[in-house]
């Protein structure tokens, strides 16, 4: 026989917390008849533990995600494509998020999210398993699109597992630590499948994140709680978010915000060469000064936004716009570079906020939501350099890219001013 039951928190007083803030005690409201079972104790589930075993997943998705890109020289050669051909091979990975985060949320809402996030990591690893097989170019394609589809549908139902670990007011540094594991990926995993790939076989690399995807798979079946559907949940319900405005809203904040951090990035490494002339050994000291501001801006965006929401995402977009402004000038020198990239990629925080922003104006349909958040920054990353190739191709230089950026993080600004004057008089959580 079992028991349903909710685990409450102690009244005698506060939890004990960790360095982060979390409470190391704290039960999680999650529990369902698989944790809880009459004559035994019940299980109990950790946030650190559950919040670390969601953050491998991210750092899996964040290293294939940015290590396919540095790898394209390697795996175009072995399979007898050009370069420009070979890039078709990470716009199929973007092209399956896309698709794959709306499709997978809606057909899975009725899924428990234990078992939901363990599929998604398992589909996860077969399609790098196979993409570290493909024996031709049309292979590749289709494997990587295989790849790309649990990945913002993984996203957006870790950050819903990560906030219901923890108080509403901490819930936005929780999801935080999710998305921290892809940031890191930029700093320490995609340096590392990258020396794997040129050691042991561009191949490698792609068994390397299989393997992260599996390990991931394991961590969340031994320390996540099973996550009950919401009562009532349906593909229906889910596609009813569709229909609020401040979703449509929120996702063109970041469709369009979060385009000029890309507009740089894409062309950072040819700035560095062209304009900089810096050698070719030191770009990766400008990629890790990026991957490291990611990491902050996550951190420190997330505690701003926990306490105003809209207004930190606001102020994120204004620090974003006038970090790119100084992009331009600090391509002249390497030592003004760095600090600047820096800069820039602390902007990359504004994904954590609008990713709770989602949560809170979807409603009773926050899967759907918050899976869009990563196809929307998909779109972001397409149009960001989209707009910068053609400022270069009209003759206005690498360093051209930096003002692309000032005018998208304006254009999120803009968005997000509407966003906030459409919400006066309702009540939404825009604290």
């Amino acid at each position: 026989m079992r028991l349903v039951g909710r685990a409450r928190r102690s009244a005698a007083g506060a939890e004990p917390e960790n360095s982060s803030g979390i409470p190391v005690n704290h039960v999680s409201s999650d529990l369902s008849a698989d944790d809880l079972t009459i004559g035994a104790p019940a299980r109990v589930h950790h946030p650190a533990l559950v919040l670390f075993a969601l953050a491998v997943g991210g750092f899996a998705i964040g290293t294939t995600e940015f290590a396919a890109m540095s790898l394209l020289p390697n795996f175009s050669a072995d399979l007898g494509i050009d370069a420009p051909t070979g890039g078709h091979v990470i716009s199929a990975y973007a092209l399956g998020v896309v698709v794959g985060a709306p499709i997978l949320a809606v057909l899975a809402a009725r899924i428990p999210r234990r078992t939901l996030l363990m599929g998604l990591m398992g589909l996860f690893a077969l399609g790098n398993a196979l993409s570290a097989l493909a024996p031709s170019y049309g292979w590749m394609l289709a494997f990587r699109f295989l790849a790309g589809l649990p990945h913002g549908a993984y996203f957006g139902v870790a950050a819903l597992m990560a906030a219901s670990l923890v108080p509403r007011e901490r819930r936005t540094q929780a999801i935080s630590r999710v998305i921290a594991g892809l940031t890191i990926a930029t700093v320490v995993g995609v340096p590392l499948a990258n020396a794997v790939g040129q050691l042991l076989g561009w191949r490698w690399s792609f068994v390397l994140v299989a393997v992260l995807a599996l390990l991931t798979a394991i961590l969340v079946r031994l320390f996540a709680p099973l996550g009950r559907p919401v009562a009532g949940a349906s593909a229906l319900r889910e596609l009813g978010a569709l229909r609020r405005g401040q979703v449509w809203m929120t996702l063109a904040i970041g469709a369009i915000g979060f385009g000029g951090l890309f507009s740089v990035y894409a062309y950072l490494a040819s700035t560095m060469l062209a304009v900089t002339h810096t050698a070719p050994a030191l770009i990766p000291l400008a990629l890790a000064a990026f991957g490291l501001g990611l990491t902050v801006g996550n951190l420190v965006c997330a505690w701003a936004a926990d306490r105003a929401q809209m207004p930190a995402a606001g102020a994120t977009l204004v620090w974003s716009a006038v970090a790119l402004a100084l992009y331009p000038a600090a391509t002249a020198s390497l030592w003004t570079l760095l600090p600047v990239v820096f800069l820039i990629g602390c902007g990359g925080g504004l994904a954590t906020i609008l990713q709770t922003r989602l949560m809170d104006v979807a409603e009773d349909a926050q899967t759907l939501a918050a899976a869009l958040n990563h196809s929307a920054f998909n779109f972001a990353n397409a149009l960001g350099p989209w707009l910068a190739g053609l400022a270069i191709a009209a003759g206005f230089g690498l360093p051209s890219t930096g003002w692309v950026g000032v005018i998208l993080a304006l254009g999120g600004l803009g968005l997000w001013g509407v966003s906030v004057l459409s919400d006066r008089g309702r009540r939404l959580p825009n604290r």
